[in-house]
């Protein structure tokens, strides 16, 4: 007994203590690592997986449609955000990438104005998908109207999605997971373009003058002050960017290092959207999801207001005047920004790890011309 001990200081139990020992040994044990739980936190890491389910082959993009499952893996509850670019989202926006040995397709669906800290922070059910171990989600996408395949042609193409997905941790903090995943193969024939689920293109007024759709007079005085604050913002903004020559504070933190190539693009941007703010149309009768507005980049002059929208200040962070700001740089002809990444966070990291897509980023024109906290 002594050797399998290999007891030294102390002497070794008697045999018939050896039972008593050994249970005292595992009870005290499983105590220590009770206690270094609760002290270091210890916890199983969530996990996910997103699996892509589509038909091998359709005719006709109007039929065409991918399935999104999305399960728990993990051993804990996972409250997920329903993010309007992934696939726990109906909202028809660039939720999955699509290409060929052609390229991919036009993007025709809507971008979206969203705020992950406004969702928690409202913390509404609708917002959230919560899953518990082995539990799953599923979702289908109809791709019919969202992407227009002319450009690339018939022929197989690849179909997956982003496989990161912000949850609410125990702490009530934002995190995210990645899920395993797989891209799949879809072929398509027959015809390349759809215009199902998309509003009818109207023209843009070309006098100067803010329209509404089913807003109501309230609704409508907070959008013309909101309207004039967007059109300072774009003027300060314009003749800000005029000045500089070199890398500033307010111009590093939202689009990264200095180039006069990357300023000049973000200058032509905010001299394209210009006063757009006061001759468009704001709808107020479409959305009420918990997101700010939406828009579709080739209907320059039509602004989908949302829910969050009216409870925003109308100047500041994430404001009325800085989320017009944010649609206007979605239409094409103001430089058809994207929705890269959302929030103030996320744009000051793009500024410092991808400077081209920051300037391509819509929440970082916004920012740049709230310019709160300011800066110089």
């Amino acid at each position: 007994m002594c050797r399998i001990y290999k007891c030294r200081r102390f002497s070794c139990p008697k045999h018939h203590l050896l039972v008593p020992y050994l249970q005292y040994i595992m009870r005290a044990a499983f105590a220590t690592a009770l206690v270094s739980a609760a002290v270091f936190g210890v916890s199983a890491a969530p996990g996910l997986s997103l699996s892509i389910v589509t038909p091998s082959s359709v005719a006709d993009v109007e039929n065409l449609s991918v399935t999104a499952i999305v399960k728990n893996t993990g051993t804990e509850t996972l409250k997920l955000l329903k993010d309007p670019r992934g696939v726990l989202s109906s909202d028809k926006t660039h939720t999955f990438n699509v290409a060929n040995e052609k390229g991919s397709p036009e993007f025709t669906g809507m971008f979206v104005k969203y705020s992950p800290d406004h969702v928690v922070k409202s913390n509404n059910a609708a917002d959230f998908a919560i899953l518990a171990p082995g539990q799953t989600y599923e979702l289908t996408h109809s791709l019919a109207g969202v992407y227009n395949f002319t450009n690339t042609g018939a022929g197989e193409f690849k179909i997956d999605a982003s496989n990161v997905f912000q949850y609410v941790d125990a702490s009530g903090k934002l995190a995210t997971v990645e899920a395993s995943t797989q891209s799949k193969k879809v072929a398509l024939s027959g015809s390349l373009v759809s215009t199902r689920g998309l509003p009818k293109i109207e023209s843009r007024s070309l006098s100067k003058r803010v329209s509404y759709v089913g807003c109501s007079s309230t609704r409508q005085s907070q959008i013309a002050t909101a309207v004039t604050s967007a059109n300072k913002y774009v003027s300060d903004a314009t003749s800000y960017l005029n000045r500089i020559s070199s890398g500033t504070t307010r111009y590093t933190t939202w689009f990264g290092a200095y180039t006069s190539s990357r300023a000049s693009t973000v200058r032509s941007h905010f001299s394209a959207i210009g006063t757009d703010a006061s001759s468009t149309t704001y709808d107020c009768s479409t959305c009420t999801s918990s997101a700010f507005a939406y828009v579709y980049a080739n209907q320059p002059g039509r602004v989908y207001l949302c829910s969050a929208f009216w409870s925003a200040p109308n100047t500041g962070t994430d404001s009325k005047a800085g989320t017009i700001v944010h649609e206007q740089s979605h239409f094409t002809v103001n430089g058809g920004t994207q929705d890269i990444v959302y929030g103030q966070s996320g744009a000051k990291s793009l500024a410092i790890s991808n400077p081209a897509q920051a300037i391509q980023n819509a929440d970082s024109h916004e920012y740049f011309a709230e310019n709160n906290p300011a800066q110089s």
